[in-house]
């Protein structure tokens, strides 16, 4: 008798009570299961060094989830490939809950446009939980490489160089990427994007004045543009961020279309038991509404939002379709 034969067939001998009765344990079981967790360490892979947005914010995170939970969250930095190894290794993780993802836009939204062979799947493989934080970027340059205070005059510059403009970013298909081919086209001055391995790589390279600038997050911009080793000639949004008032957007500056930003946000893996997303998604939530959160996650200058997953979910949506065209524009791949 063949096999899916046979336990129909011993199902069938099976009392409907009993059958009933099995149905409630397993309910139960998964109910039980909700209700426990988590009774371990939590990991948060993400795919960036730390000192960077994805990690400040995680960590805040992290550890608000940790006094909810009464157990330890492990922040665990997977740099590499503009978040691709953290999230490949992120998709196929257990999917109980207890590895989970802080992915941002680049990871989710630009990357199956930019890769021909991702290893992942972003709507496949991954549940979205909620959105934690969005974040604006800022034009850096050095001041003690180039002399410039504002657009206007970085624009004169980048004219005047024989060789180019070339700007620094943290990866190849982050927002940042391209966001200087965005930059170069509204300037009128064709961009380079030179792309570093690491964060660190990326700022020792403004520093030396290898390239002429670079978007960065605002976790990395505030501190150095405050320490004044950086200035910030521009911020990347419709409206100036809180913790650089003084710094201008590029839409006050004339150049209406050049707005970009992204988001941080929690995800697990695929076929994670419902319960378990919705606990996570409630705690998160719950995390993000706290005060003394919202204002250590804004204070570098990102947007505590903590959406539901369902409003995460339409988000995705929509950016993966504007960043598709973007990508498609540029002609880039990855791979």
């Amino acid at each position: 008798m063949h096999f899916s034969n046979l336990i129909k067939g011993c199902i069938n001998m099976i009392p409907i009570s009993k059958v009933a009765a099995v149905g409630i344990l397993c309910i139960c079981a998964f109910s039980a299961k909700a209700d426990t967790f988590p009774n371990r360490p939590v990991r948060i892979i993400v795919g960036f060094p730390a000192g960077t947005g994805p990690d400040i914010v995680a960590r805040l995170l992290g550890q608000k989830l940790s006094e909810t939970w009464s157990t330890a969250v492990i922040i665990d930095n997977k740099p590499g490939a503009g978040g691709v190894i953290a999230a490949t290794e992120a998709a196929r993780a257990q999917p109980d809950g207890y590895t989970l993802m802080l992915g941002e836009t680049g990871q989710i939204a630009i990357a199956p446009a930019s890769y021909n062979r991702l290893p992942y799947d972003p709507q496949r493989d991954f549940t979205p939980i909620s959105q934690v934080a969005t974040n604006d970027f800022a034009l850096l340059v050095n001041p003690e490489k180039i002399p410039v205070q504002d657009v206007k005059q970085f624009i004169a510059w980048s004219k005047q160089q024989p060789k180019g403009l070339f700007m620094g970013s943290f990866g190849a298909g982050t927002p940042g990427h391209f966001g200087t081919y965005m930059f170069g086209e509204a300037i009128g001055v064709p961009a380079e994007p030179v792309h570093y391995k690491s964060t660190g790589d990326a700022m020792s390279g403004i520093m030396s004045g290898d390239v002429a600038a670079t978007f960065a997050s605002m976790g990395l911009s505030v501190p150095n543009v405050k320490a004044k080793k950086l200035v910030a000639i521009g911020i990347a949004s419709d409206r100036r961020n809180a913790a650089l008032p003084d710094v201008p957007t590029f839409v006050e500056q004339g150049f209406a279309q050049l707005k970009f930003n992204s988001w941080y946000g929690l995800f697990a893996p695929a076929r994670t038991p419902p319960q378990v997303v919705a606990k996570l998604e409630a705690d998160v939530r719950r995390a993000l509404q706290a005060p003394e959160v919202r204002a250590k996650i804004e204070a570098p200058g990102f947007t505590a939002t903590g959406t539901s997953a369902a409003e995460f979910s339409k988000v995705i949506a929509s950016d993966v379709g504007i960043w598709a065209k973007l990508v498609s524009a540029t002609g880039f791949k990855a791979d």
